[in-house]
């Protein structure tokens, strides 16, 4: 599966994009919405983004999530959180949340239903 990693912080978004890669799967990443926008438009490939909420700059991750499901509807959707938990309402159809730190089983438990949805 071609992933996307969204998130502000080098050393989470790094560590991540490993353990995707690790679990078999091609990863990218973007230090904000963006940059994501801008990675999503150049690489019609993607098929999943992982996003942190919290995040510089005009969009945050639920806002990027949004943007994500209105322009490219295939691309699934996992949004994640140290601090806050968003409503369920908030989250795009079908995108799931995650809080940090997540347990890597649970997180690779998604993405592989995810990939055969």
């Amino acid at each position: 599966m071609n992933i996307l990693v969204v998130d502000d912080e080098p050393l989470i978004r790094l560590g991540l994009v490993s353990l995707l890669e690790e679990w078999g799967h091609q990863a990218v990443s973007a230090g904000n919405a963006a940059a994501a926008i801008a990675a999503l438009e150049a690489d019609q490939t993607i098929e999943l983004v992982v996003t942190d909420i919290n995040m510089p700059g005009t969009m945050d991750g639920i806002g990027l999530a949004k943007y994500v499901a209105g322009r490219w509807p295939p691309v699934r959707l996992i949004v994640m959180s140290g601090k806050v938990a968003p409503a369920d309402n908030e989250l795009p159809a079908g995108a799931r949340f995650f809080s940090k730190p997540f347990r890597d089983q649970v997180m690779q438990a998604a993405i592989e239903e995810m990939r055969s949805t």
